[in-house]
């Protein structure tokens, strides 16, 4: 898996999309996301507190590490979510 060389553990994203198949979750998070853009996805600074509001949304408690593991995880995708194929292949690795 491609996050799993950025540090992001397995059983922490499995038990995130397991909380994610909850509709109110998922609504929360769908909101907390919305009209983010490429370039947002590329600001560290950005990228943390999205992440911080989401942790707090799905009821996650992320060390230090993990939150800057995953931050670098989402940066290095260059992720655009205006993209089918970005979304795609996201999708793809989070299956």
């Amino acid at each position: 898996m491609g996050y799993q060389k950025y540090g992001v553990d397995s059983i922490l994203v499995e038990r995130i999309k397991k909380k994610l198949k909850n509709p109110d979750i998922k609504e929360k998070i769908k909101q907390l996301l919305d009209g983010v853009t490429k370039s947002d996805l590329q600001d560290r600074v950005k990228v943390t507190k999205l992440l911080n509001q989401a942790s707090k949304i799905l009821g996650e408690n992320l060390s230090t590490t993990q939150s800057n593991n995953i931050v670098d995880f989402v940066v290095a995708q260059k992720i655009d979510p205006n993209n089918t194929f970005h979304l795609i292949k996201l999708w793809g690795m989070f299956r």
